[in-house]
């Protein structure tokens, strides 16, 4: 739609005849000259004296041209808009980050699907996450992979789909044998340290404990605290295991209630789906709907209108200048010549 971002500038476009009416005209006071013959003057040229003030006469066009132009400027200056229909974008509130553990561990094949049958843990994780990703349409995702080292596979990012292509390239021990959680933590933490989203949130995955890293889990989990990061974790694996392949839910405990979050176990494909619709239905999706008007100007229309008109009087009244002297010339020059040949006649 058409608009005007200042309507009540369209009050001035009387004022010109308010000042007309109410405010006197300007007089100026000149010397002048007493003549003693001036009556003859007058007769000569054919004029008619008049007594007062002598006022500049306007032509019918002035009185035509001159209102419209001050209402083209005053539209002008109101600023006219035309107004496009509007534009919605949703603004997700909540960057969600997902660390996966790769380590060598991922690689045993005790993952029991519905079916029965065995897969490898990282296979049953990746399509877990999957599908849990797919899902979170209106959040940022950004994806750790971590093992003897952690590393950052994709940034936050709406780009869903992508993320998923670089999961599965993803697989067991190519970050390594070991398992470093609380490198990966501070990794996350780095990665949060760019985002602006009201809400931090890191799911973390992992089969083992924690087996040196730099800085420790606890630690780690304390400073994302003090971040605002909520981490959720998520152990999958036998927890009867023995050595560094067993699941140390009492640590992991430790690191998500550090930071307000909950621990969930996936023994298999379905555990470890129910605890990512359980993370799903904790952490609903929040996203905010930003609604925006694209705006065209469009006051140079009237402005130009109004140059335009004013430029074209002018060049009228030029022409007709000169037209007026081309032609009063020409019957001057016709007059005398009329003249000399009636003097050859007679």
């Amino acid at each position: 739609m058409y608009r005007l971002d200042y309507p009540w500038l369209l009050l001035l476009i009387p004022v010109p005849l308010l000042i007309y009416w109410l405010i006197p005209a300007h007089k100026e006071q000149q010397d002048s000259l007493r003549l003693a013959f001036f009556s003859y003057i007058a007769t000569a040229t054919g004029l008619k004296p008049e007594a007062g003030a002598v006022i500049p006469k306007t032509n019918w066009l002035q009185k035509i041209l001159a209102p419209i132009c001050w209402a083209l400027i005053v539209i002008a200056v109101a600023r006219p808009q035309f107004v496009e229909p509007p534009i919605q974008k949703i603004q997700p509130g909540r960057d969600l980050m997902l660390a996966l553990d790769i380590s060598q561990s991922m690689e045993t094949p005790d993952f029991r699907q519905p079916d029965g049958k065995n897969i490898r843990r990282v296979d049953g994780v990746k399509e877990v996450v999957s599908d849990f990703i797919e899902k979170r349409k209106n959040d940022r995702i950004g994806l750790i992979v971590f093992g003897q080292a952690a590393y950052p596979i994709a940034p936050f990012t709406l780009d869903h789909d992508a993320s998923l292509k670089i999961l599965a390239q993803t697989d067991a021990g190519m970050a390594g044998p070991q398992t470093m959680i609380g490198d990966a933590i501070g990794l996350a933490i780095k990665e949060f340290d760019a985002s602006d989203a009201d809400q931090k949130l890191m799911i973390l995955l992992t089969d083992g404990n924690d087996t040196g890293s730099r800085m420790p889990p606890r630690k780690a989990a304390e400073i994302a605290k003090q971040k605002g990061i909520t981490i959720h974790v998520v152990g999958v694996g036998d927890p009867k295991a023995a050595g560094e392949d067993k699941v140390d839910f009492a640590a992991l405990g430790a690191i998500a209630k550090a930071t307000g979050g909950e621990v969930f176990h996936g023994e298999n494909v379905v555990d470890l789906a129910k605890a990512y619709a359980l993370l799903d239905q904790m952490t609903p999706q929040n996203f905010k709907t930003l609604s925006y008007q694209p705006k065209r100007e469009l006051f140079m229309w009237p402005l130009g209108a109004a140059m335009v008109t004013l430029v074209a009087y002018h060049l009228l009244m030029i022409l007709i200048v000169f037209v007026a002297r081309v032609f009063g010339r020409r019957a001057v020059t016709e007059t005398a010549t009329t003249s000399d040949v009636l003097k050859v006649h007679l």
